[in-house]
């Protein structure tokens, strides 16, 4: 299958807050992201918590086929990494972002982010930011006023 997207860690925590209409129509993830996911039951002492992050891990293990880091995406690497340099960020700060960052260059698709600051002017790199979806009150179709007769 083709992709047409790759969401970024953000997104996928967020998914069912999103519109759809915003996302790409064949997603997927990255390996770093599912590492990302599988750090975070771990990272809470929170029962309630860890459950809702293994919950999550589970379904998107289920979900998505991550695209693995390769050797093209270790060569977009240093372009994302220079680019980050250039705006004053330390790329090692950044790793997870610039490594999905440079995932999504070496696809040639586009990064969907809600964090488009961390991956701004990357060279070669599109990043679109999902909108959140509307609350049913936004869809709620107000009728126009009867015309006085």
């Amino acid at each position: 299958m083709d992709h047409d997207g790759i969401l970024d860690t953000s997104v996928v925590i967020d998914l069912e807050q999103l519109d759809p209409s915003t996302l790409p129509v064949f997603p997927t993830i990255t390996s770093v992201t599912l590492a990302e996911l599988s750090a975070g039951p771990l990272a809470t002492n929170d029962p309630a918590e860890q459950a809702a992050r293994q919950a999550r891990l589970q379904l998107v293990e289920t979900v998505f086929d991550p695209v693995p880091f390769d050797a093209a995406a270790a060569r977009a690497f240093g372009g994302v990494a220079s680019s980050l340099r250039a705006r004053g960020k330390k790329p090692a700060a950044r790793a997870f972002d610039a490594l999905i960052a440079a995932t999504a260059i070496s696809r040639g698709v586009p990064l969907y982010t809600l964090n488009p600051t961390d991956v701004s002017d990357v060279h070669g790199l599109e990043v679109r930011v999902p909108r959140p979806m509307r609350s049913p009150e936004d869809l709620v179709e107000i009728p126009d006023e009867e015309p006085e007769g």
